[in-house]
């Protein structure tokens, strides 16, 4: 039985391939272009030094969990998201089941000086190109997504574009793989995205398998100073929150609270 995820990939192969055929080509070059890239995986470095480096999601559904934010205005959570100490947002721009846009990537990214990350499944160079013009800082590959050959493609060509590249995994295989690919800044999500069930212990039973100069990002199921704590201990300096913060009423405070929490754990 095809899953969730075998589903989701043959619409995304759809609509890039709609998307495509209407491109404008020259424009969306000329667009990508004009986009300096911020250094993604650099600031989560700096942020990550000091403190816990959180990558602040930006998303209004998901498969799983259905409607998370009804009143979704991603540029006002962008804003205040930096304001409260993201190193760096994400913002998901699949429509079909996230409920996101490439346009709320444009706008987020246009309204902060963040770096930003396209979160989506990238399956063709052409999203990278889109992922640039956009404003995006970075994209995300996720390994169960992708052959090895496309997924090579893929870095390559985000890194010709001078695009960071969060390599996402789930198991010790996947690790492997992102490795062989070049990856050096890898996720660790601790939701399977064929089940979509959640087990954070297995980002600790997976963390020693990335080599030191890999950067290590948490993904999924964060929702504590006690866990950013507990991760950090276990080796990862960066940390992807969504849902955590989206169901919030005030996003950016809790996440602004989140963050002295840990940090005062630490002093």
């Amino acid at each position: 039985m095809p899953t969730q995820l075998d589903q989701i990939l043959a619409h995304t192969l759809l609509e890039v391939s709609q998307r495509k055929s209407r491109a404008n080509l020259p424009e969306l070059e000329r667009r990508a272009a004009a986009h300096r890239p911020r250094g993604f995986a650099a600031n989560l470095r700096r942020a990550g030094a000091d403190g816990p480096a959180v990558i602040a999601e930006i998303k209004k559904a998901s498969p799983s969990r259905g409607l998370i934010r009804a009143d979704f205005r991603p540029v006002e959570l962008a804003q205040t998201l930096a304001r409260a100490g993201a190193a760096a947002l994400s913002v998901l721009t699949d429509t079909e089941f996230f409920g996101g846009a490439l346009e709320d990537l444009e706008a987020a990214s246009a309204a902060v000086s963040s770096p930003c990350l396209r979160k989506d499944f990238m399956l063709d160079p052409f999203q990278v190109l889109e992922a640039r013009a956009a404003g995006a800082d970075a994209i995300l590959l996720i390994v169960a997504a992708l052959a090895d050959e496309q997924m090579e493609l893929l870095h390559s060509f985000a890194m010709d574009l001078e695009l960071d590249v969060l390599v996402e995994a789930h198991d010790a295989i996947e690790i492997e793989r992102a490795l062989d690919a070049g990856a050096q800044v890898v996720g660790i999500n601790s939701r399977d995205l064929r089940t979509f069930a959640v087990s954070t212990d297995r980002l600790l039973e997976l963390s020693d398998l990335l080599p030191d100069d890999v950067l290590r990002v948490a993904e999924s199921g964060i929702r504590s100073a006690d866990d950013l704590a507990r991760l950090r201990e276990g080796g990862y300096q960066a940390f992807l929150i969504g849902e955590a913060l989206m169901r919030q009423p005030e996003p950016a405070a809790a996440l602004a609270l989140l963050l002295d929490r840990q940090f005062s754990s630490e002093r």
